[in-house]
């Protein structure tokens, strides 16, 4: 049975979904202000292999990664562009399912903005109100009540000593506790910058705070409670906390069954983050490194531990997967897995206990050293066994390329990943064709892009995702 640490219960716990064969899942996404960096990456493989391995359990999954694009980040960026809020973060989202789609990442099946549901944050904020959990501040904001939340900091077990309450009551006519109390809704002021976007509230015009959203549209999309809550270890607090503070004193239930947080990517000891401009986008590093490469070393520690960042630690990771595909080599793993059950039994064994695929590596090279032995020999098993390994590795993003164009491309001195940005803009110019009805351009551009080795998929909503071959 499928195990999963809780963050909430500091244990490992059998799953059971609410309900039987389905799964909802609701991860954290980006602030689209600039591009992703490494850090996002490594959150959104891990809980990219984590889905494929739940649906090739057979769960049905429900899988919701929002996207903030109104922030105090934003809007002091697109100020300093001289552009409006709109076209960065709609310039921002494009670039980024450009640098996750290259890093074979699964999109959700809901992608939902701040901006578009703004009226049901504002119903949300309203239904807080109303049970007297949130009040209004002098300069007009609306803040949530931390007080009236019985077990306030129950994710991060950092709890306020009661007494600073108290004290904090005695001297106002509120209740507020200005040391811990967190915006709901932020009321426009003579100091907002000129253009800044702002929506009617019952409260004046104003603009939602980052902790209300996620709980606005999870309510949205899945209702009072869900499966699984995922993100980063750095929102635990207080992003997290404040998420079920909300949800919690809102809809009087529990909000997520489970809380999984990936670790910290580090750069020079430091977590990789903006904030400290102490990072990498993906785009620098696949200016470098192959996708796959970049996919395998961010998996190599298991998701809850932390990973440090360095060339050495790539160049490992690419020599481990140049190990699988040189076993691959000169194979048919097409057919139907033959010979491998034992490996498939520990494998599955592995992914059961809390997704450790450090471990589920292990079994993977174990299967590739038994594949070479095979083909030394010329057993009937080699192909089999091929499939095997291709079929285990498939089921968390690896090993989908041909073996000897992998192969290739890492040895070559001219590697196709250093014309990432040429592929983006052929990628995009290609959008633009089809949008425009230019169709002998947009074939033409994907000839192109075929020759440079790229698969591109057009999905029914006018999507392209695309991927090496």
């Amino acid at each position: 049975m499928l195990k999963i640490f809780n963050t909430l219960t500091k244990k490992k716990e059998k799953f059971i979904p609410i309900d039987a064969g389905k799964i909802k899942i609701y991860v954290c996404g980006v602030t689209v202000y600039d591009l992703c960096h490494l850090g996002h990456a490594r959150t959104f493989i891990v809980f990219d292999s984590i889905i494929r391995y739940l649906r090739h359990c057979g769960y049905q999954v429900d899988y919701v990664r929002n996207i903030t694009d109104i922030d105090d980040k934003i809007i002091k960026r697109a100020y300093e562009n001289n552009e409006t809020t709109e076209h960065l973060t709609n310039r921002m989202i494009q670039e980024m399912h450009l640098d996750l789609d290259a890093l074979n990442i699964l999109r959700p099946n809901y992608e939902p903005k701040v901006t578009e549901h703004i009226d049901i944050i504002i119903k949300f904020i309203c239904l807080l109100i109303s049970k007297k959990h949130a009040y209004t501040a002098p300069n007009g904001d609306i803040m949530f009540s931390v007080k009236t939340m019985r077990n306030y900091g129950v994710l991060s077990h950092k709890k306020n000593p009661p007494e600073i309450h108290d004290n904090i009551l005695k001297i106002s006519n509120i209740k507020k506790n200005p040391m811990d109390d967190f915006v709901l809704w932020k009321k426009t002021t003579s100091n907002n910058k000129p253009g800044e976007p702002c929506w009617p509230s019952p409260w004046g015009d104003g603009r939602p705070g980052w902790h209300i959203e996620c709980s606005a549209m999870n309510y949205s999309i899945f209702g009072n409670q869900i499966d699984i809550h995922g993100g980063g270890s750095d929102l635990i607090f207080p992003h997290h906390d404040n998420e079920i503070a909300q949800s919690v004193c809102a809809n009087e239930t529990s909000y997520a069954n489970i809380w999984m947080h990936s670790g910290l990517l580090l750069l020079n000891y430091e977590k990789m983050s903006k904030s400290l401009n102490n990072f990498f986008t993906i785009r620098d590093v696949l200016k470098h490194y192959d996708p796959e490469t970049i996919r395998y070393f961010l998996m190599s520690s298991h998701y809850r531990s932390q990973l440090k960042y360095n060339d050495n630690n790539l160049k490992s990771a690419q020599t481990s997967l140049k190990r699988l595909y040189i076993a691959l080599r000169d194979t048919n793993p097409t057919i139907q897995p033959n010979g491998g059950e034992y490996f498939i039994s520990k494998f599955i064994s592995k992914m059961n206990d809390d997704f450790n695929t450090p471990e589920a590596y292990s079994v993977l090279f174990d299967i590739a050293h038994r594949l070479n032995n095979l083909k030394v020999k010329g057993h009937a098993l080699t192909q089999g066994m091929a499939a095997t390994l291709k079929y285990l590795a498939n089921i968390i993003g690896l090993l989908y390329q041909n073996p000897e164009i992998f192969l290739k491309q890492i040895t070559s001195k001219h590697n196709k990943n250093c014309h990432f940005e040429k592929i983006q803009k052929l990628i995009q110019c290609r959008e633009v064709a089809r949008k425009n009805n230019q169709w002998e351009l947009a074939d033409s551009i994907r000839k192109k892009l075929t020759v440079m080795g790229i698969t591109l998929e057009d999905g029914p909503t006018g999507i392209t995702k695309w991927h090496f071959k």
